[in-house]
């Protein structure tokens, strides 16, 4: 898996833990999906997971790991891998932009990144065997960048990986159908039929886009306007989530809640969000008894390491480095939402988190 900011890989097990008294082969809605740990992690329990998110590169990741089964794809996969593995280098627009231009690769590891891209481009791969070979070339890139983990900036010296050679593997795909989109949230939420859904938003100004922009060209394939010293595509600026605006996310949320027609809902939403505590609990409350487990994590790498300004230097200090990620359960049926929450608070409660209030 590519390294994410928002990655919900330490809560996985909670999230399971609130879906774990459906029956095999429900369906599931994973509505921002992002790297789809979270939808890998409920086929994994037997669910048919519906993966959604309306970043290309994002929807690629979940064709990948949700849509794809592993018994259907793998044989023909691994002979493309081993093939793309033996491409000469080729420099051109991707290399100059991203690795001379900024210096996100290597230009050696670029060159080869590049060439290969160009290479899956001309075979016209059909999906989701498309998706699974560029999700191996995304993995493969982000095992030798030069960042701390998200592409707003690079290392000023190249990171020890940056200078190893780039390397294709086989994604570990899992058994079993599922099903990606790629659309609006609201649309998605509408257009799904099934038992539950989980939604992970955004929960403040940084769009995923902006901070994996790489990863949206890599996939698009577009060579679009770029911008800055980052060199971030030019719709970073142009396409606005609701989700990343104060003023808007509120009824954002809302709409998406308001178009679900599922029987169990489970939000997963950081206290340093946009939206606090009380004003999700109200959104949900109309869809029946809210209940919510609080779990205290380590704050993302940027707060680790402290703030520094575009040369470098250290600029802010950092106030707190833990902060709490909130999950919110609600069903239909109170008894079984109550249930839910409860398998939940001890899941948590083994995993060394705070403490529970409904």
């Amino acid at each position: 898996m590519i390294k994410y900011l928002g990655s919900k890989r330490l809560l996985t097990r909670s999230i399971c833990a609130a879906m774990r008294d459906l029956t095999a082969g429900d369906r599931v809605l994973d509505l921002f999906s992002g790297t789809s740990r979270v939808g890998q992690a409920l086929k994994h329990e037997g669910l048919m997971v519906s993966a959604n998110d309306h970043n290309q590169y994002a929807h690629t990741i979940a064709r990948c790991y949700i849509q794809a089964d592993a018994r259907v794809v793998s044989e023909d996969v691994a002979p493309i891998l081993e093939s793309l593995q033996n491409t000469r280098p080729n420099r051109g627009w991707f290399t100059q932009t991203y690795c001379e231009e900024a210096r996100f690769f290597h230009p050696d590891n670029g060159a080869k990144i590049e060439a290969i891209r160009n290479r899956v481009e001309g075979m016209q791969l059909e999906e989701p065997i498309r998706s699974v070979v560029l999700v191996s070339l995304m993995e493969a890139a982000d095992r030798v960048d030069s960042t701390t983990g998200v592409q707003m900036a690079y290392l000023k010296q190249w990171a020890a990986r940056a200078t190893k050679p780039l390397a294709l593997r086989m994604p570990v795909l899992l058994d079993g159908a599922g099903e990606a989109t790629c659309k609006d949230a609201t649309v998605a939420a509408r257009d799904f039929r099934g038992k539950a859904a989980y939604l992970d938003p955004p929960y403040n100004q940084h769009s995923y886009r902006s901070n994996y922009h790489i990863w949206e060209t890599l996939v698009r394939w577009d060579e679009p306007e770029v911008y800055g010293v980052a060199r971030k595509r030019m719709d970073c600026k142009t396409e606005k989530s609701d989700f990343n605006s104060r003023p808007r996310i509120n009824a954002a949320f809302e709409a998406a809640i308001d178009a679900l027609d599922v029987e169990r809902i489970v939000v997963s939403f950081n206290n340093e969000g946009y939206l606090d505590r009380e004003e999700i609990e109200q959104v949900l409350s109309k869809r029946g008894e809210v209940h919510t487990v609080e779990s205290d994590y380590k704050r993302y790498v940027g707060a680790q390491i402290g703030i520094h300004d575009r040369k470098g230097k250290k600029v802010g200090r950092v106030s707190h480095l833990r902060n709490k990620e909130l999950l919110y359960v609600v069903d239909v049926d109170s008894d079984k939402g109550r249930k839910a929450a409860m398998a939940v608070a001890k899941e948590a409660e083994a995993n060394n988190t705070t403490r529970t209030r409904s």
